[in-house]
């Protein structure tokens, strides 16, 4: 979880800056989560990696100049295929129940994602929060 959600956040933030500065403009889109914002149990790990992209992404936005753009995107519970790993078939039911539920699909954020990358260079899109229409 720390290698992908943080170390790989890190790791093309490193890749990419050098080639935004060198052709002077870029736009970095960081996905985040809700799961930061309201900490719940068994997720402590995941919420840590989380809070340290979000604040990951705010210094870059500080430190990166008026060229740069630097948006978060942070959605809620998304529908995925995370049951498919689970072997537990309890947890596997439920979190499919909840999903079945309320989780936003992934065609949401991809919207979120274009909106904030489709704004005129003068507009600067910090975060965006998705978070379901239905709750458990």
């Amino acid at each position: 979880m720390i290698d992908v959600n943080l170390k790989g956040v890190l790791y093309g933030i490193a890749a990419a800056l050098p080639v935004f500065r060198r052709q002077g403009f870029g736009h970095f889109v960081n996905v985040i989560s809700t799961a930061g914002i309201q900490i719940n149990p068994t997720m402590a790990v995941y919420a840590g990696t989380k809070n340290a992209v979000r604040t990951i992404t705010e210094g870059l936005r500080q430190e990166a100049g008026e060229k740069l753009r630097v948006t978060g995107i942070s959605p809620g519970f998304v529908h995925t295929h995370l049951a498919a790993s689970m072997t537990n078939p309890e947890v596997k039911s439920q979190i499919v129940g909840q999903m079945d539920k309320m989780a936003i699909p992934p065609v949401a954020i991809a919207r979120a994602i274009a909106f904030a990358i489709e704004q005129p260079a003068d507009t600067d899109v910090n975060e965006i929060v998705i978070r379901p229409t239905a709750q458990v």
